[in-house]
């Protein structure tokens, strides 16, 4: 990220401590985020729906139902990450904004780049390329594709709202398309 990003984030982060949860912490956020990618991305990948109901809005798993059951085997597979998979984890934009009852809320993208061994063509809708990375010798080889995906957290922080974070947005590029 572009060092004017990085600082525009890091002050986001100054906000959120001072103004919604003296709590909050980077580091704490970006395990958890991890591990709710992690486990949302298994749960798209068997089609278990059902039990993102508590992770996920509502928008957002109306939209997955209609597109999990539209993808080939092998797009469905290339969704699930193991948590030792991912290989870098960034953010992508933080917000804090107001709706027009006064409700508070933050936003944070999270981007997320992950292994994969799904069996998926070279190249992918649209023709994008997806990198692939050889493990082993040639006797032993072990192909993964090096893949994106960007998750969106809110969380309410209104006087008695509940203190969880929901994925407002689910996109894997070139899979969930």
């Amino acid at each position: 990220t572009s060092p004017i990003a990085w600082l525009r984030t890091r002050f986001y982060y100054l906000l959120i401590r001072l103004y919604f949860d003296q709590e909050f912490s980077v580091e704490e956020f970006t395990r958890g985020a991890k591990q709710a990618f992690s486990v949302v991305s298994k749960l798209l990948s068997q089609r278990k729906l059902d039990l993102l109901e508590e992770l996920v809005s509502a928008e957002v798993l109306q939209v997955l139902k209609e597109k999990i059951s539209l993808l080939p085997d092998s797009h469905r597979d290339a969704l699930a990450a193991d948590i030792d998979s991912i290989m870098y984890t960034t953010e992508g934009d933080v917000r804090i904004y107001y709706d027009d009852d006064g409700r508070k809320f933050v936003s944070i993208l999270m981007c997320f780049w992950y292994l994969n061994g799904a069996s998926l063509p070279d190249e992918v809708q649209g023709g994008a390329k997806v990198f692939q990375i050889v493990f082993g010798d040639e006797s032993t080889k072990e192909k993964k594709h090096l893949l994106t995906a960007n998750y969106e957290f809110q969380r309410e922080f209104t006087e008695g709202a509940k203190p969880d974070w929901t994925i407002t947005r689910i996109e894997h590029p070139r899979l969930l398309e």
